[in-house]
């Protein structure tokens, strides 16, 4: 009987896995539509009473995502307040939803990373994660990866979608 080789383990494929770039910590969204009258209604006096008893303490060292989920229109400034008594405590504050949020900290951090370790690599960016890793990230990294790349793929090893191959100079 022929010995089983794991030709994966074997072959020079670089795995990029962004699970390993995800942020740790708590992330809530906060939605505006709570204070709100009938949750589409934006009275400037009420919402400020409500934004000076809502307890910010509680979002301590937690990334928060601001949105409003009624659809209603409501002005700018309205977000941008609860941004700004959220400041003292929120280790990062993005309009939008959790997605939106971990897109702004992906963002973030891919931007920091030394790419110049796949420099004429075939690379693959490992598709499946068991953690919330959103489509953003991966398009970061595809970009980041292709100035360094010799070729980039997307999946698992055994069964990967080819994305990129530099030209041959």
């Amino acid at each position: 009987m022929e010995e089983i080789v794991n030709k994966v383990a074997n072959s020079a494929l670089e795995v990029f896995d962004l699970e390993d770039y995800y942020p740790k910590g708590i992330r809530v969204q906060i939605d505006i539509s709570q204070w709100l009258l009938e949750g589409f209604l934006l009275k400037e006096k009420d919402f400020r009473e409500h934004l000076k008893s809502h307890d910010w303490a509680q979002y301590q060292d937690q990334f928060v995502a601001i949105n409003c989920s009624t659809g209603a229109i409501v002005p700018a400034w309205a977000s941008i307040l609860v941004a700004v008594q959220l400041v003292p405590y929120a280790k990062k504050i993005v309009n939008g939803t959790i997605e939106d949020l971990d897109s702004a900290l992906y963002e973030e951090l891919l931007s920091k990373v030394d790419y110049s370790v796949y420099e004429n690599k075939a690379v693959i960016i490992k598709g499946c994660s068991k953690k919330p890793v959103p489509m953003r990230a991966y398009i970061i990294v595809a970009q980041y990866l292709q100035s360094y790349a010799r070729s980039i793929m997307y999946g698992e090893a055994c069964s990967a979608v080819p994305l990129y191959k530099a030209s041959k100079k």
